[in-house]
């Protein structure tokens, strides 16, 4: 870990022990909060979604939208400040059968826009370009930049069953470094520099799930709010 990102680091680790704070607290940190409630989460497609007992639910499957390949259907959540450097941090759901391969639930940070932003893509198969990796939607087709993907497999399946799971994203953005873990195990790694922040969010390519405990801690960028 370099110097700087280790120092970064130690700011979010830092406003994470520390009681809610503004986007003016910390010197420039913010933590974002969102509650399981339609005023802090804004949907793609508001009806396929519910906010019930502390979990923000995609209850149907998305469609395809025009223009460039990416997640059919998510939610951004629209509760405090855009954020740079980060770490978020939540419990994901799949509530596909297993017997579906092709099931996920992605995790959006960079959000600028619906054609620009990055996602994590979380799935149990790991045998083609577009599952379980690390992505970015500039303008353009999903491109994968995960260092794992070795163009026939990535990394191990993130989820494989129905249970909970803790997922963890920190992104540095002075060295364009992602790190994500799975239940406390490193998985996926990545460097990008296009995106610089933006908000963060929850959803699919084309199944179901659910979220709960979402939290980001990082740099707030007033000016993408």
């Amino acid at each position: 870990m370099s110097r700087r990102w280790a120092v970064a680091l130690a700011g979010v680790l830092a406003l994470l022990a520390a009681p809610v704070a503004t986007a003016q607290e910390a010197a420039g940190w913010a933590r974002v909060q969102p509650r399981a409630d339609e005023r802090d989460w804004a949907p793609l497609t508001p009806e396929k979604w519910e906010f019930r007992d502390g979990e923000v639910v995609l209850v149907e499957r998305g469609d395809p939208p025009e223009g460039p390949r990416r997640p059919f259907e998510y939610a951004v959540v629209q509760r405090g400040p855009a954020l740079g450097t980060l770490r978020y941090t939540a419990e994901v759901r799949i509530d596909e059968p297993v017997a579906r391969d092709d099931r996920d639930v992605v995790l959006l940070l960079n959000y600028r826009s619906p054609t620009r932003f990055s996602y994590v893509h979380l799935s149990q198969d790991n045998t083609i370009y577009p599952h379980n990796g690390v992505f970015v939607v500039d303008d353009a087709d999903r491109e994968r930049i995960d260092d794992q993907w070795d163009g026939t497999s990535g990394a191990p399946p993130a989820i494989d069953d129905t249970d909970w799971h803790r997922v963890r994203v920190d992104q540095h953005v002075p060295s364009g470094r992602i790190a994500v873990h799975v239940d406390g195990r490193l998985l996926m790694t990545a460097t990008d520099h296009r995106l610089r922040g933006g908000r963060i969010g929850f959803g699919s390519f084309d199944n179901h799930g659910r979220v709960r405990e979402v939290t980001a801690v990082g740099r707030a960028l007033p000016h993408l709010s």
